[in-house]
């Protein structure tokens, strides 16, 4: 015979086997004992949680002619044939595949036939919220009044894309993820059925892995069992073979982070890529890392929280005390976003890289948290007696020591004519701009320049950054638009204020200073 993977070997045929759904197999046991069987039921729960299982062992119960305790018997011929899959009462529908309007026809037709054998005809329906509208208008009237002898099953892990129409006609069991220690004793008791030698830290790796899923968990096994097989399948190989990381490497990682090191923590990422790390599983686990500590520095009673060795849990408070909170958090969102992003992607490493620069720098985000971290990184240099202030790229920035007053810049007696005719029609050009683009001029101090241009000088770091990087071409619309008002060209300069004081303090405002009478267009 050939081999057949764990989760299809171990799947469970009594009520008693299924793990992790107490609250929906009391329930469905209880029915059948009380002969109170609803005539629609409704499966929600993420994949791998045990709603076919359970469905297909309900369709036992209710045909087995000897129930023990509202569980099948197994032995008599109904439930035989159900476990074969031969039976002609239970009767299994990919709504993925059979999603027409047609297929719910035939139903319909086919329910007004009695059951050849057993008290029952159940129609599983996997994956319900696949059907069309019409389909599930089809299916409505036959759920609403179904003969005594149809039981339908709806599983679905989309339970928000089922019309409510549907939904009033079932009873909704919600089937929850089931708990690592839950899989991992499941784990363990297979393997000693299966005689094979494994690392209880490896079942819980696997566990932990599974998401919550006990197909996916049983999977996994299968997978690592196959790739050392004959060996004890140690944590090691588990890691090796799902493309994990262990938590010493995230260790590092982090202290190159925490260093603001950006070349050693590429080359830790370069490092787990060439050995075959997966990358989605990467941010994933180190996401997970991230989450540990912050849960280690909200409470003093997290340890049994956290899912992880006495030996780990140590490094973790180590750790922990390396790290401000509001920076952990800021790490989390950064690597959260890109779990979301990386599933997709085709450079999963350069956007893993970026990311890794991104908590390297934070001076590259705006974000609250971002300065938050900022404001520690200057802080952490100040210590150093590293210099933290540094001139923008093409600016001459001249800043005054604390003892030496500014002095405001005075104007040359005499200012370009177009200059002049610039300030004069200043807010009526604004008023033509882009909406961004406008929100930053108005932030700007308009003054002379060197070269008797038009400068405008910024205290907002913002708005100095999109005017000068030119962001969507907003000083080329701004040329435009004092070329269409004046009649010709001004150059225009974008200067980032790098004074003690205030834009306004050090640098003459030529819309104070040249007095015209402006009217502002709408």
């Amino acid at each position: 015979m050939s081999y057949q993977a764990l989760y299809r070997k171990f799947r469970p045929q009594e009520f008693e086997d299924v793990k992790g759904q107490e609250h929906i197999v009391t329930t469905l046991k209880n029915q059948i004992k009380a002969d109170r069987i609803g005539h629609a039921y409704l499966f929600c729960g993420t994949r791998g949680t045990g709603k076919t299982t359970v469905a297909k062992i309900f369709a036992k119960a209710v045909n087995c002619e000897h129930p023990v305790d509202g569980s099948p018997c197994g032995e008599c011929p109904s439930c035989r044939s159900i476990t074969e899959g031969s039976s002609m009462n239970v009767i299994e529908i990919d709504a993925a595949s059979n999603n027409g309007v047609d297929n719910i026809r035939q139903i319909r037709e086919e329910v007004t036939y009695r059951p050849t054998e057993g008290k029952y005809k159940v129609y599983i329906i996997d994956e319900v919220h696949m059907l069309s509208a019409g389909a599930f208008n089809a299916l409505l009237k036959t759920l609403e009044e179904p003969p005594s002898y149809v039981i339908f099953i709806l599983a679905t892990t989309e339970a928000h894309k089922i019309p409510i129409t549907i939904l009033s006609r079932c009873q909704r069991y919600d089937f929850h993820r089931i708990s690592i220690d839950t899989i991992a004793a499941r784990l363990s008791d297979l393997m000693e059925q299966e005689h094979v030698d494994v690392e209880e830290r490896a079942i819980r790796y696997v566990a932990k892995a599974g998401d919550g899923s006990m197909r996916d968990a049983l999977s996994l096994l299968d997978q690592c069992i196959a790739f050392h097989l004959g060996e004890t399948l140690t944590y090691d190989n588990v890691l090796e073979v799902l493309g994990a990381v262990d938590t010493e490497v995230f260790s590092k990682l982090l202290r190159r982070i925490l260093d603001e090191d950006v070349t050693g923590a590429i080359r830790i990422l370069g490092d787990l890529v060439d050995e075959g790390r997966e990358l989605g599983q990467l941010v994933n686990d180190f996401t997970w890392y991230l989450r540990n500590l912050l849960l280690l520095q909200s409470s003093d009673d997290m340890e049994e929280v956290l899912d992880i060795s006495k030996d780990n849990l140590e490094a973790l408070k180590e750790e922990a005390k390396l790290v401000k909170p509001e920076t952990l958090i800021r790490y989390i969102r950064v690597f959260s976003e890109l779990s979301n992003q990386v599933k997709f992607a085709t450079q999963k490493r350069i956007m893993i890289e970026i990311a890794i620069i991104k908590l390297c720098k934070p001076q590259m985000e705006k974000s609250y948290d971002s300065v938050l971290d900022r404001i520690n990184s200057i802080e952490k240099k100040l210590e150093k007696g590293v210099p933290v202030a540094a001139p923008a790229a093409g600016t001459t920035v001249q800043q005054a020591a604390p003892s030496e007053p500014v002095v405001k810049k005075e104007l040359p007696a005499a200012i370009p004519e177009d200059i002049k005719n610039v300030i004069k029609n200043w807010k009526p050009i604004i008023s033509e701009i882009g909406a961004t683009s406008k929100v930053y001029l108005n932030k700007a101090v308009p003054t002379l320049g060197n070269a008797s241009d038009l400068m405008l000088v910024f205290d907002d770091e913002n708005a100095f950054e999109y005017l000068s990087e030119n962001r969507a071409g907003c000083q080329d619309v701004l040329s435009e638009l004092i070329e269409k008002r004046i009649g010709k060209k001004v150059t225009v300069t974008i200067k980032k204020n790098g004074t003690s004081v205030s834009a306004k303090e050090a640098f003459p405002d030529l819309t104070e200073l040249i007095k015209f009478d402006i009217e502002e267009e709408n």
